[in-house]
């Protein structure tokens, strides 16, 4: 078995980065210089047309888009750990739910947010109205999230799991960016310091505050 992941540190790569590092699977690691434009290079749209990261090559096949990376990596790699439901149990429809969730009803109110208050943005591609919309729906989002782990523990059930990392990857750095307290989520709270104390999320935020 072979794979080689591609990656840039603070982008959509670190939620695949964590999974790798919870799986304990042996990976070669190549650092895509995004201002240089290696994503744009013939080699590496041959991988991946569309010239983003992540980027995962495995046996030789090339994948892109984090969320399909993820669930292959699961499935195949993460229920013998553990870390994965296994296919057709009520859990694992649960583990594709909150993961496909997490991307879309989660993901797309906190990077709208944080590309309408974000210094990143140029003053003219910024919304406020948008902004306090996006904010909104980003709140219901962690509600949700906040009643769901008090519920179960965790996202899936009461173990730590893969969706767990996922989703922990994207928070753990995006609540910060933008700059929106979650203590008020007690739940969620304390979901975001048992994963910052996990080793894969210690490691994690080493590297990438070293960016």
């Amino acid at each position: 078995m072979s794979i080689t992941f591609y990656y840039n540190p603070m982008s959509s790569a670190s939620r695949v980065q964590l999974t790798l590092a919870e799986l304990d699977i042996p990976h070669e690691k190549v650092f895509v210089d995004l201002k240089a434009q290696d994503q744009r290079k013939p080699e590496f749209l041959k991988l991946n047309p569309n010239g983003k990261i992540p980027t995962i090559v495995i046996d030789g096949q090339p994948m892109f888009e984090s969320i399909a990376i993820q669930i292959y990596l699961g499935e195949r790699f993460g229920v013998e750990r553990g870390l994965w439901p296994a296919l057709g149990s009520r859990e694992h429809m649960q583990a594709l739910t909150w993961l496909c969730w997490a991307q879309v009803s989660l993901g797309t109110p906190l990077f709208t947010y944080m590309h309408n208050t974000s210094e990143w943005a140029p003053p003219e591609a910024r919304n406020a109205k948008q902004a306090e919309t996006s904010l909104v729906e980003l709140h219901k989002a962690l509600e949700v999230l906040d009643a769901r782990i008090g519920e179960v523990g965790n996202i899936v059930h009461d173990k730590w799991t893969l969706v767990d990392a996922d989703v922990w990857s994207v928070l753990g750095w995006g609540l910060q960016m933008a700059k929106v307290d979650p203590s008020k989520y007690t739940h969620l709270s304390a979901w975001l310091e048992r994963g910052a104390k996990r080793p894969a999320g210690c490691a994690q935020m080493a590297a990438e505050q070293g960016h």
